[in-house]
């Protein structure tokens, strides 16, 4: 059956590839972006490739999802949203705490609003959830039980201890294991909190207006086209940007702490899936590699695709809010949907240095997004 997918925040990373995947099998694609600067730069239609990506593929509608009358036009005739739109640094959101729940919450609750109580098409919401709504994940103690560790202390990370510890289990007996669907949910940011508040919400209200929900808990998402400028995107911009500039790296805690980073075109097919497979009705799917990579090694795999040897640096440094470890089980995105991503860390990483090779060099905004982090406090 052919859609017309609404897809929020559509001009971003992963929404602008997604548009152009739907196209591809005849679909109709609306996209509703606010086109922020710092994701699109100060004018969009000449320093955002990505929302050039979308000419010929897709309508695009600029406005925000915090808007009902922005909505209300994005929505007309759609039979399937996908709501990428979202606020997302982590780190931000410990500070900007108002704009982070206006966009990420509230937005959501004006789209859910509008559908429960206006006449529409829509058949179907996918929500771009997230890993951090499992604040620290799981992990089995030597007796073979499955524990979720509480947030780390402040105090222990001054010290130099970065490690989870659950009380009365003794030091050093913890297994990091991935992380399933039924994992406690138990958010360390602001970020986090939103996230989960996105998908509980639409996986709540959804049914009871008849509309088939589906919620993807995005891992560490990275690829070809991701923002070099946006300091909020990720370490492996980040870092990329600093190897080219020369300039060292600061590898913060011990560098051992992990992420499952997934390649960008196994994210966007697993959101093909969700948005088109009748399987994925009311599903809640884990969408990551199944593989932790450390902070170490991902410095070390992006120094040789570039070929150049920068001074690094094990400083201890550490974030209020950050998680020491996350792998998710993809267990479940193989059995109903029929699909495991395919792309190793090796590989893509590759892709993703050939690509940014091709890119001018951004300037560092990094910096200066450490020191607000450090104004608040929130950086140690």
């Amino acid at each position: 059956m052919t859609e017309h997918v609404l897809i929020t925040g559509g001009a971003g990373f992963i929404g602008s590839r997604l548009a152009r995947r739907l196209s591809s099998e005849g679909h109709r694609v609306t996209v509703l972006d606010s086109l922020i600067a710092q994701v699109h730069g100060d004018d969009p239609g000449t320093t955002s490739p990505l929302l050039r990506s979308l000419d010929g593929i897709a309508t695009v509608i600029q406005g925000s999802v915090t808007s009902s009358d922005a909505l209300a036009r994005a929505l007309s005739d759609v039979t399937a949203v996908v709501h990428l739109a979202a606020e997302t640094g982590t780190g931000q959101s410990m500070y900007e705490i108002d704009r982070y729940v206006e966009v990420n919450t509230g937005g959501t609750a004006k789209l859910l609003d509008l559908l429960a109580n206006t006449e529409h098409s829509v058949r179907r919401i996918v929500i771009a959830s997230s890993r951090s709504i499992y604040g620290e994940g799981a992990y089995r103690t030597s007796d073979g039980r499955v524990v979720y560790p509480p947030h780390r202390a402040d105090a222990a990370m001054a010290a130099g201890d970065f490690d989870v510890h659950v009380e009365g289990e003794g030091e050093g007996r913890l297994e990091l294991i991935p992380t399933d669907e039924s994992a406690k949910l138990h958010p360390s940011s602001v970020y986090g909190i939103t996230k989960q508040m996105q998908e509980a919400l639409i996986m709540t209200v959804a049914p009871t207006i008849g509309i088939e929900p589906v919620a993807l808990r995005y891992q560490n998402v990275y690829g070809p086209g991701q923002s070099l400028k946006n300091p909020y995107t990720g370490i492996l911009s980040i870092f990329s940007t600093l190897i080219r500039q020369g300039k060292e790296i600061n590898i913060f805690e011990d560098g051992l702490e992990s992420r499952d980073f997934v390649y960008i075109d196994d994210v966007v097919e697993a959101t093909y899936l969700a948005t088109t497979s009748p399987a994925a009705a009311g599903g809640v799917f884990n969408v990551g590699s199944g593989v932790a990579t450390t902070v170490l090694d991902v410095v070390e795999a992006l120094t040789e695709a570039y070929g150049r040897d920068i001074p690094t640096r094990v400083s201890g440094n550490y974030r209020l809010g950050d998680i020491r470890h996350n792998v998710a089980d993809t267990t479940r995105l193989r059995e109903v949907l029929g699909f495991t991503p395919s792309v190793p860390f090796a590989e893509g990483v590759k892709r993703f240095a050939e690509w940014v090779l091709t890119e001018p060099v951004e300037g560092d905004n990094y910096q200066k997004s450490l020191d607000e982090m450090a104004a608040k406090n929130l950086l140690k």
